[in-house]
């Protein structure tokens, strides 16, 4: 990597990983495990910074942060029992928003991981069906049927959450 490759790519995962953090948090519920994944995509880039600086670094980021979470859960979902994520490992909360944060973790541990990737990628990453579809490496048709059954799975699972929304605007 050049000199400028290097400044260039520092200063993007500067201004990108508290994003891509959250992103990972909400994807696993898990503090630790989505700084391990965002280290783990910042190092891919970085190894593809010549091909992905004028690209969409973001896009491969978050692809190889859900991708990389869905390996982990395949080796270690027989490992686990109950809800697999979503422990009392996650970050903690406070202020104002935690009630609303605990009540979002509490509903995102009801979804399967695809479901949950989904629903993160679609509505706090702001991104297409087919971006999220090629994310996830499925069809949008997957993304479009994961998107329907998660939405009323939280619907039923925390019918709280659509309460608070509507009360905010």
């Amino acid at each position: 990597m050049t000199t400028g490759d290097r400044e260039s790519f520092t200063l993007w995962a500067t201004e990108r990983q508290g994003a891509l953090l959250r992103t990972a948090v909400l994807v696993t519920g898990d503090h630790q495990r989505a700084e391990d994944l965002v280290q783990e995509a910042l190092t891919k880039v970085a190894l593809r910074w010549g091909r992905l600086r004028d690209g969409q670094p973001d896009a491969y980021a978050r692809t190889v942060i859900v991708r990389d979470n869905i390996s982990w859960w395949r080796r270690h979902r027989r490992e686990r029992v109950g809800l697999p994520e979503y422990e009392d490992r996650a970050a903690p909360v406070s202020g104002a928003t935690s009630e609303r944060q605990l009540m979002l973790r509490d509903a995102l541990a009801r979804l399967t991981a695809r479901q949950r990737a989904v629903i993160v990628l679609r509505f706090y990453d702001d991104l297409t069906e087919t971006q999220t579809a090629d994310v996830l490496g499925v069809a949008v048709g997957t993304v479009k049927s994961q998107t329907h059954l998660a939405l009323r799975r939280l619907r039923e699972a925390a019918p709280q959450l659509a309460e608070l929304l509507t009360e905010d605007s």
